[in-house]
């Protein structure tokens, strides 16, 4: 009981000296249960909209689509309509309709904007029915009554402005639907970004499905009494042959939902968590310096203890108590903050497209115990190295003020095992970067970052003596006897100074890292843009849009003047049986012949101008050597919704490149021959080549050409090298953005070894002040202090996350992508922003130091 009375009043008579890395534990509790939250409360939101919007069973067509992500022609696929009759007439039905549903739309207003979401939820367009019910209710106008009448989901409404009596233009592969809005409905249930139009039956399935007497799924809603399992039983047997069905009850198929859009979520989920993990090993540091400072500052305070009978067990006992009343109220705040960050992520879902109502807020139980878990054990680990260390100070030693202990032996043994894990760290990366195969060296890169990391922790005190030297010289130097004091202090505790330059080193490595693997991605896809790509212009779906050209804008852009050739380019299914009698399914690039010129490809056999023969085709070498191809052999191709053909193998194209990759090759004429049209995919993309001398006049016109499909765009080589960069950019940015959170815990780090820093040499600082130096001159110090400590840390993080990245670049050019570049402005722009983070950090405790009263400094014990 006696030690806890000690801690206890030790932690709130120290509690000021404990704030940052209160704060240090609190944000990383905050990220993880922030992450925890917002996650669960999309599941939720999900779940009950998946929930709302099935029916008690679903009948729907079973096709190979199911087994596959291959483009299709933009049409659903479709059931019977007699199979409607066939369903309603099962035993325990109350009533059965037909529903049509299509993604592949596209809805724009009179002006051509795009009504759909910017955040990659889908439009859908389908028939209003009484399934719809379950999780709508219309709340203005009525539902559509004939083909000129559409309705249109509230959020879309107001996100867009729209209302009732405005036009709208619906485009599918089916042709275009113009009708003006008849009402609006409102969701029951959270709506997370879809934008959904509604048609009257009639319409919906003969300008979506392209014929009045099919369906894209029949909704079957249960008499009372009847299970969902009972229903889907008397479904099958009232269809007899169900192979040609899907049938799920509304949990199967809400499930199902919820599995699709599973792996995006657990994708997203662990990313965060794993940023959570760095400020978690940042703030470890952090904990540590705070926790050996204190050790430190009560040294014959712990000489007593010890006198009086304390034994050393008691002493580490005493500092571990108080690290767990640290983490305890830590992590309690970081479990409440958490909860506000994930309503800030909602917020800011919300401001980007997505909708998330803090109705389905959701706080699983196991969120809080993870958060205190994590918090309270974290930092109680990070105490028991400094705590240990204060059970080892002997009463004498204390009682004559001697500090802990210096153990020179163990410094010597640390600085050896540093310098081994960190040889061993370089030899994996140097492994990695001459592994022949990217499985294998992924797994040399993988051990060699942790080994460096670990290395350069470990070896930190030493590095810290020799590299704080060496910046000293070329920056404090210049300031006179201030700038000496500075570089002393900063050498004064190697230990210290390592440990903290460590906590900002981990997050800046992985800001270079990741710099130097996005510029070398930037610059090796646009060295094979300038090798490989022939076209002017590229026209393909905007933003991610999975949306395939429809006709119509294809027939718009053939009518475009001052082109010499447009490309169509084709992804059509297939099984792939091998002379030596392997099948395989395999995704084929059907193109015009003129493709050979929009897109240089080198063979090493035969001439792939030939592979757009009649009956022909060509392989990548990977595919060739596997199987023992050659020029010459004929290929059975079992085309996916069309007739089997055996193909001869003209072309043999080098997979030594990072565009088309594996492509296989057909002509689009010979794909049609064997798949019916109305099979046959749409184009994916379409590549342009201009007249000589005719290229702005043609890029003008193929953009005007589009406007009334603004789901497309047209990119010529400048545009498409740009995008290629944002897009990465946009990428690096978020990380960063994740990154920060470790990066602010370094600085608190800074800042908290700076103002214990100052508390412990109070009464030097006194004496210092009584034979002349002045307050400019005392802050001046603690500020240069902070400079070298903080542009120490920036060293060891570019210099390692630069080696990182290049070992990375060495593996990412296996797979093409062979242009190393190292992003200079970055890497400069994060070196001297490390300065101006030592400037800030040090700005609390230089004025508090600045503030002392000389007497009371000197005359403090």
């Amino acid at each position: 009981m006696t030690v806890w009375k000690t801690s206890r009043r030790n932690f709130f008579a120290h509690k000021g000296r404990m704030a940052l890395s209160a704060v240090a534990v609190l944000l990383s509790v905050a990220f993880v249960c922030g992450t925890l939250v917002f996650t669960d409360t999309m599941n939720t939101t999900f779940d009950k909209l998946f929930a709302a919007t099935s029916a008690d069973v679903t009948v729907s067509p079973r096709s190979p689509e199911d087994n596959d992500r291959l483009p299709g022609n933009g049409k659903p696929v479709t059931l019977p309509a007699s199979a409607v009759e066939q369903v309603g007439k099962a035993t325990g039905v109350k009533d059965a309709e037909g529903a049509v549903n299509s993604m592949s739309v596209t809805v724009v207003d009179s002006h051509n904007k795009n009504m759909g979401s910017t955040t990659g939820a889908p439009t859908i367009a389908g028939n209003w029915t009484k399934n719809e019910l379950r999780s709508m209710e219309i709340t203005s106008g009525h539902a559509p009554r004939g083909p000129t009448e559409v309705m249109v989901d509230a959020d879309t409404a107001d996100k867009h402005d729209l209302k009732i009596g405005d036009e709208l233009r619906t485009i599918a592969a089916t042709g275009d639907i113009n009708a003006k809005i008849s009402g609006i409905a409102t969701f029951k249930v959270t709506n997370p970004g879809a934008a959904i139009v509604y048609f009257d039956t009639v319409t919906a399935q003969t300008k979506l499905l392209g014929r009045p007497d099919v369906f894209s799924l029949i909704s079957v809603t249960a008499e009372s009494g009847v299970t969902d399992a009972q229903l889907k039983r008397n479904v099958a047997t009232a269809l007899g042959d169900t192979s040609a069905y899907k049938l799920q009850t509304q949990k199967e198929a809400a499930d199902a939902n919820k599995d699709s859009m599973g792996s995006f979520l657990d994708v997203m989920k662990y990313a965060m968590l794993g940023f959570a993990g760095i400020a978690f090993l940042v703030g470890i540091f952090l904990i540590v310096n705070t926790f050996s400072m204190l050790v430190a500052q009560r040294t014959r305070e712990i000489g007593l203890m010890r006198a009086i009978g304390s034994s050393r067990k008691q002493v580490n006992r005493s500092v571990l108590i108080e690290a767990l009343f640290l983490g305890i109220v830590g992590s309690v705040l970081g479990v409440g903050a958490g909860v506000g960050l994930a309503v800030g992520l909602m917020k800011l879902m919300g401001a980007m497209g997505m909708d998330l109502s803090t109705k389905d807020l959701t706080v699983a139980w196991t969120t809080p115990v993870v958060g205190l878990a994590l918090g309270i054990v974290v930092t109680v680990v990070a105490a028991y190295i400094p705590a240990r260390r204060a059970g080892k100070i002997s009463p004498m030693a204390a009682l004559r003020d001697a500090g802990t202990p210096a153990d020179g032996r163990a410094g010597r043994v640390r600085a050896a095992i540093g310098l081994v894990l960190t040889l061993a760290g370089g030899a994996a990366l140097l492994a990695a970067t001459r592994a022949d195969k990217s499985s294998e060296g992924s797994l040399f890169l993988g051990v060699g970052v942790v080994l460096t990391l670990i290395g350069f922790i470990v070896i930190g005190p030493l590095l810290a003596g020799f590299v704080v030297r060496v910046l000293s010289a070329l920056m404090l130097r210049m300031f006179g006897p201030v700038g000496r004091l500075a570089e002393r202090n900063a050498l004064r505790n190697p230990r210290r100074t390592g440990a903290t330059g460590a906590a900002l080193m981990i997050g800046l490595a992985l800001v270079a890292c990741l710099s130097v693997v996005g510029s070398s991605m930037v610059a090796s896809a646009t060295e094979e843009l300038d090798k490989s790509v022939g076209a002017d212009f590229i026209v393909e779906p905007a933003g991610g849009n999975p949306t395939l050209l429809v006709d119509q804008a294809v027939k718009s852009l053939e009518s475009v003047p001052d082109i010499e050739h447009l490309t169509g380019y084709k992804v059509v299914g297939a099984g792939l049986t091998a002379p030596d009698g392997t099948t395989e399914n395999k995704a084929l690039a059907a193109v015009d012949p003129t493709y050979q010129e929009d897109v240089r490809r080198e063979t090493v056999a035969g001439k792939l101008a030939d592979a757009y023969d009649k009956d022909a085709m060509s392989v990548g070498d990977t595919y060739a050597t596997k199987h023992h191809l050659k020029v010459g052999d004929r290929l059975t191709v079992a085309f996916k919704g069309g007739e089997t053909a055996k193909l001869r193998l003209a072309a043999i194209t080098s997979d030594d490149v990072n565009i088309d990759k594996g492509a296989m090759y057909i002509n689009i004429a010979t794909a049609a021959q064997y798949v019916p049209a109305d099979s046959l995919p749409e184009n994916m993309m379409m590549f342009a080549k201009a007249e000589d001398g005719k290229e702005k006049e043609a890029y003008a016109a193929l953009k005007d050409a589009l406007v009334k499909y603004p789901q497309y765009e047209v990119k010529n080589q400048a545009d498409f090298k740009q995008q290629l960069k944002d897009q990465i950019g946009q990428l690096l940015n978020i990380v960063y953005g994740l990154l920060a959170l470790a990066i602010i815990v370094a600085v608190l780090g800074v800042v908290n070894t700076l103002a214990l820093s100052v508390v412990e040499r109070t009464r030097e600082i006194g004496l210092m002040r009584a034979i002349g130096l002045s307050r400019r001159q005392l802050r001046r110090m603690i500020r240069l202090e902070s400079v070298v400590i903080a542009v120490f840390g920036a060293l060891l993080g570019l210099g390692l996350g630069m080696g990182w990245g290049t070992a990375a670049q060495k593996l990412l050019a296996l797979e093409g992508l062979g242009v190393l570049e190292i992003p200079w402005p970055t890497i400069l722009t994060v070196f001297v922003a490390s300065a101006f983070v030592g400037l800030f950090a040090a700005l609390v405790p230089a004025f508090r130091a600045g503030r002392m009263n000389v007497l009371n400094a000197i005359a403090t014990d």
